[in-house]
């Protein structure tokens, strides 16, 4: 018990009486059963609570990024007291998905829900009133509480042993160092997450839970929660198009991508309620980088107007999920963004997130281009350098200082979450190698290397035993401090060391000049039109670049397209009247091209999500253009084809112009007559829906799945060179669209869905045989 007190506070260090709140801003519909012992309310979508007052149940079903958040603003989590002591209601239970992702995202994050429970509830603090010797219970089916266990593992400790750090290319030397801190930070030992949480597996039939409260599948990602004859029913799969919803309001932001400009896109921890967990956003040479991808990196990056692709690369300090699971955003790119980490940290990040998601951790690299940094050392990056620096931390742990020349110096940023206050690591100083610990000499380095003078320090002053605090920076010769890292007003004493930074606002240490975005519109019309004349392509530049407020519609259902925008920043929505889904379009884009060489009106609605600067073409200029160098037939079927990727679920996001060019000029069509069966074995070709339909059938005969228009069906093939399960017939007339499958494993959004896809059609086709609907 002893240990796991202090494992609470080591995870995210947040003393008990620190966890004052704002009031909820609203309340959630709220469902009772006929007899009113049982009470669900709906969350957010892919969220649900259920409540049984008299088995003392209050069960968080779903745990997606910020699901306590989520609860906080729902007023299912508030501040109370009891004996004279404050602390946190909320759920003692967690029902996981049946599936890892949703829409890209994961589906499975209960670091902090447990966080929640075990610490600022009280449920595991001797002494507290809300300890009681019951243990957060986590519920699902016996894949993913295997995989939260081993996650939960990976998010406390990291590596788990000095072999493991080895490997990872740490000296033998220092990996025994590091050891012994990271035994002094857990206390002693590593532990497994069974000291801390209970499991209860979903199988068939119904599982019981505490006070003869029951739960079972009814169909994938569908529960029914049971008590004395009365039932709810919990939905946990989200509907077509739709996300996991961000809990704070980020609003708009016209951003201009500067020569060398920092960004701040959060400065809250995983506790905020109302603003996103600490990263930064820097523009170096027009290029985009982050540092950290935490909770609803797209939300952040969308109401800044940075579409995905856009993103050059990421720093990563560390795997904890507030720094951590917005990952999947950047998979959402039709390449590999550039993922820079010392190798321990990136050794770290992919042992999670293969619990997270199932798959090898080898995997990582396909879909991050890895670029290790050296610890210690100045790291050369297309004109920036970037210096990591050890930081002492539960997990491995790096912070980030950042340079590039400028007249006759340096500009400089720095970058400093996680770290430990200089308190609490001046009692870890051990010289006895043997004990559990650091040493004097490194408590000495990390001291001085926190004081190194940047124009520009962004700093963790969370306090508790593993954050920082900003007292340790009153003296730093900084040009510039800003404190983050924080839920908790600044103290007057925080005020006149540090700064605030609110969403989005930028400090630009080197201006640009000029402007960047004529460039990219020539690249891409370069691109896109090979072999044409330059002179010809500066005809299409000599236009206007308009700028385009959010929630302006570009080009209206059923209107004549007057001009092609060439989205240079920025992001389009594509809105359909019969579908629920919506495309996302970015920089490279041409909206309303099909409609301009056709002439027909548009099918759709196009919507700016951000800000928007485009290039504005009139459709009879682009018209003559394309029929001067011979291009209408090329140009007319490419746009054909893209229009249709644009509409699949598959590349309906993320996927460059280039990319659907490339897509499209690679794809073949194939006809099927009514009941012709399919066996596309041994083909290294993504198959997607034209027209028409595929049924699927079990080997018993029974049909599982009905596939329509745009939907893939044999990912397993192009993923993992397996056959596709079930028997394949079309229903009808029906007309395929084959892609290579090296193709489409180049595209890391194209593999994240097809994973997800895949991981739901096991889970489908293993109820299936269960005799579950």
């Amino acid at each position: 018990m002893e240990h796991a007190l202090h494992l609470v506070r080591l995870l995210h260090g947040r003393w008990l009486m620190q966890i004052g709140r704002p009031e909820p801003l609203s309340r959630s519909p709220v469902a009772a059963s006929p007899g009113g012992r049982m009470r669900l309310v709906a969350v957010s979508p892919g969220i649900s609570w259920v409540e049984v007052p008299e088995a003392d149940l209050r069960v968080l079903c779903g745990c997606p990024a910020d699901s306590v958040k989520h609860l906080i603003k729902r007023g299912l989590i508030v501040e109370t007291e009891q004996s004279g002591v404050s602390f946190e209601t909320g759920p003692n239970a967690i029902l996981l998905s049946d599936v890892s992702l949703q829409n890209g995202a994961f589906c499975n994050l209960s670091e902090f829900p447990i966080l929640q429970m075990l610490y600022r509830q009280g449920m595991i603090l001797p002494g507290h009133p809300n300890c009681r010797g019951r243990k957060p219970l986590i519920i699902g089916s016996a894949q993913q509480v295997d995989a939260q266990l081993d996650y939960v593992m990976r998010g406390n400790y990291g590596l788990l042993s000095v072999e493991e750090m080895v490997e990872a290319g740490v000296a033998p030397d220092i990996a025994q160092e590091w050891m012994r801190m990271k035994l002094r930070f857990a206390f002693g030992a590593i532990r497994p997450p069974r000291d801390l949480v209970e499991t209860c597996v979903v199988g068939e039939g119904a599982s019981e839970l505490a006070g003869g409260v029951t739960v079972r599948r009814i169909e994938l990602n569908v529960f029914e929660f049971a008590y004395q004859g009365e039932t709810v029913t919990v939905d946990l799969n989200l509907g077509c198009g739709r996300t996991y919803q961000t809990p704070y309001h980020l609003g708009y932001h016209d951003l201009e991508r500067g020569y060398f400009t920092i960004v701040h896109s959060g400065e809250g921890d995983g506790w905020d309620a109302e603003r996103a967990a600490i990263s930064t956003i820097m523009m170096v040479q027009g290029k985009v980088y982050l540092i950290d991808a935490g909770p609803n990196i797209h939300a952040s990056l969308q109401a800044l107007g940075i579409g995905v692709q856009e993103v050059a690369g990421i720093f990563h300090t560390h795997c904890h999920d507030d720094h951590f699971c917005g990952l999947t955003t950047l998979f959402r790119a039709d390449h590999r963004i550039k993922y820079f980490a010392v190798p321990p940290v990136r050794a770290s990040v992919a042992k999670k997130l293969a619990a997270l998601t199932g798959v090898d951790e080898a995997s990582f690299g396909d879909y991050f281009e890895v670029c290790d940094l050296t610890l210690g050392t100045w790291n050369a990056i297309e004109g920036l350098e970037v210096l990591p620096l050890f930081s002492p931390h539960p997990v491995e742990t790096s912070v980030f200082h950042f340079r590039t020349p400028w007249e006759d110096a340096y500009r400089t940023y720095a970058h400093l979450a996680d770290i430990v206050s200089l308190d609490v690591l001046g009692q870890m100083v051990d010289d006895d190698e043997t004990h559990h610990g650091i040493s004097s000499a490194l408590f000495e380095q990390v001291r001085a290397d926190y004081l190194i003078p940047a124009d520009i320090k962004k700093l963790d002053i969370g306090g508790g035993l593993i954050h920082g605090s900003a007292e340790d920076f009153s003296e730093d010769r900084s040009g510039k401090i800003v404190l983050a890292h924080t839920a908790l007003p600044l103290t007057r004493a925080q005020k006149r060391i540090g700064s605030g930074a609110p969403f989005g606002t930028v400090d630009v240490l080197i201006p640009s000049h000029p402007e960047s975005r004529p460039s990219v519109a020539r690249d891409t019309l370069l691109a896109y039109f090979p072999g044409v004349p330059e002179h010809q392509i500066l005809s299409l530049l000599n236009h206007p670049v308009v700028t385009i407020n959010p929630e302006t519609i570009l080009l209206r259902e059923g209107a004549s397209c007057e001009a092609i925008h060439l989205v240079l920043t920025g992001l389009v929505e594509v809105i359909e009247a019969e579908s629920d889904g919506n495309a996302i379009l970015s920089a490279g884009a041409m909206v309303g091209e099909s409609y301009a060489l056709s002439g027909s009106p548009s099918r759709e609605t196009f919507r700016a999500l951000s800000f928007v600067r485009a290039l504005r073409i009139p459709v009879a200029l682009y018209r003559t253009f394309v029929e001067r160098n011979q291009m209408t037939r090329r140009i007319t079927r490419l746009a054909e084809l893209r229009d249709f990727f644009t509409h699949t679920w598959l590349f309906g996001e993320g996927l460059s112009n280039l990319t659907q060019v490339r897509l499209s000029e690679a794809s073949a069509f194939l006809s099927l007559g009514d009941g012709e069966p399919f066996a596309p074995h041994g083909s290294d070709s993504l198959y997607l829906i034209r027209g028409g339909a595929l049924l699927r059938h079990g080997d018993g005969g029974g049909l599982i799945e009905r596939a329509g228009p745009g939907e893939p069906f044999n990912e397993s093939e192009i993923l993992f060179g397996q056959p596709s399960l079930g028997r394949l017939t079309a229903e009808g007339a029906s007309e395929l669209l084959s892609v290579p499958g090296a193709l489409v494993r180049e595209i890391p959004v194209a593999r994240w869905k097809l994973l997800e896809l895949h991981q739901r059609r096991m889970r489908t086709f293993s109820l299936f045989a269960e005799g579950v609907s």
